[in-house]
């Protein structure tokens, strides 16, 4: 009898309702990865449901372990979807859905890489400690580049109501971020292992895992910082000034913003002269309050020097200058001492690309319009802190608050306290104002200084240095903020490390896809496969 004849390529192929449940298997691990994307994005400003984050995180680590790199990053492609485009919706609230959802691809793509290495070091021993530590490597990266990096929705920035809160004064905002993420797939691990047959006495070392990330915010209360002088006070005075209308056509009525301060300002010194509030120090104009340069346009400098009289105290002025070669300008704080004028000024550091300047400007103007009105911008020197009635105050210009190194050079200058001038106006009534309001009361806390939000619409707040909102504003209102404000002279680990718990996390996260990778060729040497395919993983996940 003739043997039966095997067509070639189709004797090792899977029957068809195998085919049918891998594919009905991908679908449900890319629809449990866009949902824990949303359920992450929930747990950020303004809600306070922070607890979704691990859960977030718990999902995300079912959906990857023992999945292949490729597999992996299609993965945390669509969690990064799911999570940043409703982040991130304020973006285009101007300008158009294109902008808005090019960046949220772009930087999901960054959070698709991160999910590949997470995935190959996922069935590596205490897999969830590798994996987290991979995901703050992914967003060390992506907090720098490109142009500059977009730090925006780090997972740290998203636990400012968290009980894990203190350990930002351990290890800073990616220490944060890192127990977050550890406790979410320490759950997923543990879960996975109870489940199994006889899987309690497996499920011991995750469970450890779990249990050190929770505990690691009240162990950080623990942690002594080193203290160089006593705790003072001085009373510090926010103004809102508010703005004639909302969106990129905020300042066509630069004068009536402006305006806007100054009175404001000239009503918080009749209150004060009656005795309904104390005298302030200091006081805090936010960013964009004077669009007018002051320098060359001598009617701004008289309403400012106006309210600076009236108030009896220097103000940290928000003023966009031009520069000497007439074509580029700064966006700086400016303390304006009555009668005096400038006496101090720091210019923001790091400008915002696509905003305050437009990169490959020629480029992007082939898919919109609004490129040209970007401006021309450019970063200014120093550590961004400023001398005001004798306090050093720490000056991070809206977005820079995002950002670590900036803080950090304003601490080490000798800042005892934070100020925060921000102009949200452009992006209308969004969750942006919340998104970095919760920024400032993380850095509150990272080196145990208070912070002062001034912006130009809301929210304005005063916020302790244990992360504490103490007093805010609403939206598009004036409002004005007197805060008995402490000043702390204290040195906090997080603040003497600086970003060596990002490097060293992003060390271990490199490591372990290394470790991965290596293990990985063994094993397929070792049962005689090929080299260029992953390892089988069975359904517990072991190779």
């Amino acid at each position: 009898m003739a043997a039966p004849t095997v067509t070639a390529g189709r004797a090792s192929e899977p029957p068809a309702p195998s085919r049918r449940r891998a594919r009905v298997d991908a679908l449900l691990r890319l629809l449990v990865a866009a949902g824990a994307g949303v359920l992450l994005y929930a747990s950020f400003p303004p809600r306070t449901l922070w607890w979704l984050a691990p859960i977030a995180f718990a999902l995300l680590g079912a959906v990857l372990r023992g999945r292949r790199a490729r597999a992996g990053f299609l993965l945390g492609f669509v969690f990064g979807l799911g999570f940043l485009l409703p982040l991130l919706h304020w973006t285009g609230g101007y300008v158009g859905a294109l902008p808005w959802i090019a960046l949220s691809v772009a930087e999901a793509v960054f959070m698709g890489a991160a999910a590949a290495g997470m995935a190959r070091v996922s069935t590596l021993p205490a897999g969830p400690l590798w994996a987290a530590a991979v995901w703050i490597a992914g967003e060390a990266v992506r907090s720098r580049v490109p142009f500059g990096g977009f730090p925006w929705g780090r997972i740290g920035f998203g636990q400012a109501d968290s009980p894990l809160l203190p350990v930002a004064s351990v290890g800073g905002v990616e220490f944060l971020g890192f127990v977050t993420v550890l406790a979410g797939l320490a759950i997923a691990e543990t879960a996975r292992r109870l489940a199994e047959p006889a899987g309690r006495r497996r499920a011991a070392w995750p469970a450890v895992l779990l249990v050190l990330a929770i505990a690691a915010g009240p162990l950080a209360l623990l942690v002594p910082v080193t203290s160089t002088a006593p705790s003072t006070t001085v009373v510090v005075a926010a103004i809102q000034g508010n703005v004639p209308r909302l969106g990129l056509d905020f300042n066509a009525q630069r004068r009536a913003v402006l305006d806007n301060h100054v009175a404001v300002t000239e009503q918080l010194a009749a209150d004060v002269a009656a005795g309904r509030q104390p005298q302030p120090e200091i006081v805090i104009w936010p960013e964009n309050s004077s669009d007018i340069d002051p320098l060359r346009n001598p009617d701004a400098a008289a309403r400012i020097d106006e309210a600076a009289a009236a108030i009896r105290a220097p103000i940290l002025v928000g003023a966009v200058l031009v520069n000497p070669d007439g074509r580029t300008t700064s966006n700086s704080a400016l303390v304006w001492q009555a009668g005096s004028g400038v006496v101090e000024r720091t210019d923001k550091r790091r400008v915002m690309p696509f905003g305050e300047y437009m990169p490959w400007r020629s480029f992007f103007r082939i898919f919109s319009s609004y490129v040209d009105r970007a401006g021309n911008f450019v970063p200014g020197p120093g550590a961004g802190v400023v001398d005001m009635a004798g306090v050093r105050v720490g000056v991070a210009i809206c977005w820079e608050v995002a950002f670590d190194d900036l803080v950090d050079d304003s601490v080490d200058a000798g800042a005892s306290m934070l100020a925060v001038p921000s102009n949200n106006a452009t992006f209308g009534l969004s969750e942006m104002t919340f998104q970095q309001l919760a920024m400032s009361r993380v850095r509150a806390v990272e080196h145990d200084r208070s912070v002062i939000v001034a912006t130009t619409s809301g929210v304005s707040a005063t916020i302790g240095p244990d992360g504490t909102v103490t007093a805010r504003t609403g939206q598009f209102v004036p409002g004005v903020l007197v805060d008995r404000t402490v000043l702390e002279h204290t040195t906090t680990l997080a603040t003497r490390l600086r970003s060596a718990p990002e490097w060293a996390l992003t060390a271990v996260g490199v490591l372990a896809i290394g470790a991965a990778v290596i293990r990985g060729r063994r094993g397929r040497v070792a049962t005689g496969g090929p080299h260029d395919v992953a390892p089988a993983v069975r359904e517990d996940g072991h190779g």
